[in-house]
């Protein structure tokens, strides 16, 4: 019988938590929506959203760090669209599946880590040897690091196991009344 392993008991996948919340709360629905909202970042009226603060942090960034946040080229703007009609909704559904511990959510975790590390990829080579690179190479990269690290550690945390958030039990345990039990496990439905 599989049983749902508690989150207090998968630690290793708290940093995956927390990074799919700063993405969908911060990341895609503040600073991907202000590209699609402000096309062009040197002619704009400030929206309802993101707040005229937000808005004055990104472009502060973009002037300072990353040229490229600034120039908006079209190909920028498809991977933001990608962020947004696909990557936040994926958000979502994987902080559902992972603290609950649905093991559905496995295969849609190599489509996502697979687009991502691709993207960044991509915008990183425009940020070394484009014509907008960055003039502090060292601050973008790290600055966008977690963004290619944490999909790899999605595909090794999902890789070699088909049911990453279940363990099976010993036939002593499936004897036990699972009603009474007050470990947090739960029936794998």
């Amino acid at each position: 019988m599989k049983q749902v392993i508690p989150l207090r008991r998968r630690l290793i996948d708290l940093p995956l938590i927390i990074f799919f919340s700063i993405n969908l709360l911060f990341i895609t629905y503040i600073v991907d929506i202000e590209q699609i909202i402000i096309p062009d970042p040197n002619n704009f009226s400030y929206p309802i959203w993101p707040l005229p603060f937000m808005v004055d942090i990104i472009h502060s960034y973009g002037r300072n760090f990353d040229p490229l946040l600034m120039a908006r080229p079209t190909w920028w703007q498809v991977t933001i669209w990608i962020d947004a009609l696909l990557f936040g909704p994926f958000y979502v559904v994987a902080l559902y599946a992972f603290i609950k511990g649905k093991n559905w959510i496995r295969q849609v975790c190599f489509i996502y880590a697979s687009v991502m590390v691709t993207n960044v990829t991509i915008i990183l080579g425009e940020e070394i040897f484009g014509p907008y690179r960055t003039p502090q190479l060292w601050f973008v990269l790290l600055d966008n690091a977690p963004w290619f690290l944490m999909p790899l550690y999605l595909i090794a945390r999902m890789w070699n196991n088909p049911q990453p958030f279940t363990q099976t039990l010993s036939s002593a345990e499936t004897q036990v009344d699972f009603s009474d039990r007050r470990d947090g496990l739960t029936d794998v439905a």
